[in-house]
């Protein structure tokens, strides 16, 4: 029995010295060199994954990614231009949409930055609003689930078309305040005050109440409106007898 103890411990020992190597070296995230030309041919790519991609002025690069609640994703890519052949100034521009094609908000980063004619690179960024958990239906809040990423030129040269470029793109997630829309109602946004209460039982009159007596106080006051009213009631019932006799067929003797 010694003998068998002895013997496991020398075969474990070796496998128990090389586990935390393993763990504390995990195989890297390949590198992407490719993008797609559209939503539905993009590439996916993960956060810390390395993507460098050859392409030319003119290509529209899609990628896409997914981001879970809490997280804040952030874009970052450089563009290198080419030295030679360049005749104006580009503009390029990183777009983030989501699920529905929406496109979303950068709070951070130069999304939409000019390269001059000189200029042999342009950097990019883009930082999302942090990841809700949950959204009302009419709200275009970022929520869980797929981006994509869309990087292109969008104003330059008609000569410049074509020119070889290369793109760096790095995205990263790091996590937010998760409880920021978590939280629970505390008081009503509308505070309660108070405009009546409900009555439970017949009401009762107050002592003070007089019973209603007929008093003169309750024949309107004698005025012009009076006059104008009556006369012009005589005024019509004369008017209706004229019309009357006018229009009456008379009998033939």
């Amino acid at each position: 029995m010694r003998r068998f103890y002895a013997f496991a411990a020398l075969v474990a020992a070796p496998l128990l010295a090389a586990s935390p190597a393993l763990a504390a070296d995990p195989s890297p995230a390949p590198n992407v060199s490719s993008a797609g030309t559209s939503f539905l041919t993009a590439v996916g790519i993960s956060p810390q994954q390395p993507v460098k991609v050859d392409a030319v002025t003119g290509d529209y690069l899609y990628w896409s990614f997914s981001a879970s609640a809490g997280e804040n994703p952030t874009l970052a890519a450089t563009v290198a231009l080419p030295e030679k052949g360049r005749t104006g100034a580009q503009s390029w521009t990183v777009e983030v949409f989501d699920g529905l094609r929406r496109r979303q908000a950068c709070v951070a980063g130069e999304q939409s930055p000019v390269a001059d004619t000189g200029a042999t690179a342009v950097t990019l960024g883009c930082q999302l609003r942090q990841v809700r958990s949950w959204a009302e239906p009419w709200d275009g809040d970022p929520l869980p689930g797929t981006y994509y990423v869309r990087l292109s030129s969008t104003d330059l040269p008609e000569q410049d078309l074509g020119l070889p470029i290369e793109v760096d793109l790095t995205l990263t997630a790091p996590k937010g305040d998760t409880g920021a829309d978590q939280g629970e109602l505390e008081a009503p946004l509308v505070p309660n005050n108070r405009p009546g209460e409900v009555l439970t039982a017949a009401p009762v009159a107050s002592p003070s109440a007089e019973p209603a007596t007929f008093s003169a106080d309750w024949v309107p006051e004698f005025s012009s409106r009076w006059v104008w009213t009556v006369s012009g009631g005589v005024l019509a019932a004369i008017a209706g007898l004229i019309g009357f006799s006018w229009t009456r067929r008379r009998r033939t003797v």
